[in-house]
């Protein structure tokens, strides 16, 4: 079992920056993708960024050169560092982890970008 606790989220103005921090604790191992995921109000939840076993990472269109995804195995964390942030990245912004049927999800930060 693996559980992940998502930390780091906030009201920014546009224009600003936070950093999202997931730790994760229970089975897990740096062979689990991990990805951040986000939900605005009344919509879907939709990927963010991913990054796998090896780092290399996958970054939707919409968040591309703003945003950085990485990991650090030693600790178990993820992160996602959002810079030039905008109102539209408000979200719900959930961790999430997968190693082949395994999938885990914590129970997200709010995001808010507002002046």
């Amino acid at each position: 079992q693996v559980q992940l606790v998502e930390s780091g989220g906030g009201l920014v103005q546009p224009g600003g920056s936070l950093r999202l921090s997931c730790a994760a604790s229970g089975s897990i191992s740096s062979r689990y993708t991990m990805a951040w995921y986000r939900q605005p109000p009344g919509k879907e939840r939709d990927l963010v960024a991913i990054i796998n076993s090896v780092s290399s990472t996958y970054y939707v269109d919409s968040v591309k050169g703003r945003f950085t995804i990485s990991r650090d195995n030693a600790k178990n964390a993820l992160y996602l560092q959002m810079n030039s942030l905008k109102p539209e990245d408000t979200a719900v912004y959930y961790c999430h982890a997968f190693l082949h049927r395994e999938k885990y999800w914590g129970q997200g930060t709010q995001v808010t970008v507002s002046s």
